[in-house]
């Protein structure tokens, strides 16, 4: 089997970059939560929680993903 050592580095280093996207939203869904949570618009706060549980999720997925290329 050839060696995709390159390969694997470039798509790691790509991975990593959804991963710091991914952690930006999660971070601005996490202030948007908070302001509509104090503006007593908790249903809509609910749906926004759910949304950050989805992108902590697969959070884990992209660095899990992330460290079997770096090895």
């Amino acid at each position: 089997m050839r060696d995709n050592t390159e390969s694997n580095i470039a798509t790691a280093d790509a991975l990593t970059l959804l991963l710091h996207n991914q952690h930006a939203l999660a971070a601005a869904i996490e202030e948007l939560t908070k302001w509509l949570t104090d503006n007593g618009v908790e249903g809509v706060a609910t749906n926004a929680i759910t949304a950050m549980e989805a992108l902590d999720s697969n959070a884990e997925a992209l660095t899990d993903a992330i460290m079997r290329l770096r090895r």
